[in-house]
């Protein structure tokens, strides 16, 4: 059993976060000493890392802890799983599509520039709200 210090090092979760998970639900909350302070295992630490994996991803914070339950299940369901991944995947698809939206606006007003000039077409089009 470890202290939440320790916890923390093990998973590379910083201490506010797992009280943060703990808070919310996210993870469960771990037993506690007879001092009163938090001790975890070796499965709440991999919870831990689990959940950071997710994050890392990119998973929204009730999807990671879906994936959780799942992955704890003695049936997991892989057809949810895969929901879940496609619907993260979808939306991954749909930012990169604006931020490539973005970038070919942002060429554009760059390559329009003339160094020196004393109107400046970037600022312009931001003031007018035109991007």
């Amino acid at each position: 059993m470890f202290a939440i210090g320790e916890a923390s090092k093990r998973s590379g979760v910083s201490v506010e976060t797992i009280r943060y998970y703990e808070r919310e639900g996210i993870v469960p909350k771990p037993s506690r000493a007879a001092n009163g302070r938090r001790v975890y295992s070796d499965a709440e630490i991999a919870q831990l890392r689990f959940i950071k994996r997710c994050r890392e991803l990119g998973f929204g914070i009730l999807d990671a802890k879906a994936l959780l339950t799942l992955s704890e299940g003695a049936d997991a369901d892989c057809g949810k799983v895969r929901e879940v991944g496609a619907a993260h995947l979808a939306s991954v698809r749909r930012k990169i599509s604006e931020l490539k939206r973005l970038e070919e606006a942002l060429e554009e007003l760059v390559a329009n520039c003339k160094l020196g000039s004393a109107s400046c077409p970037i600022l312009e089009k931001l003031k007018a709200g035109r991007l």
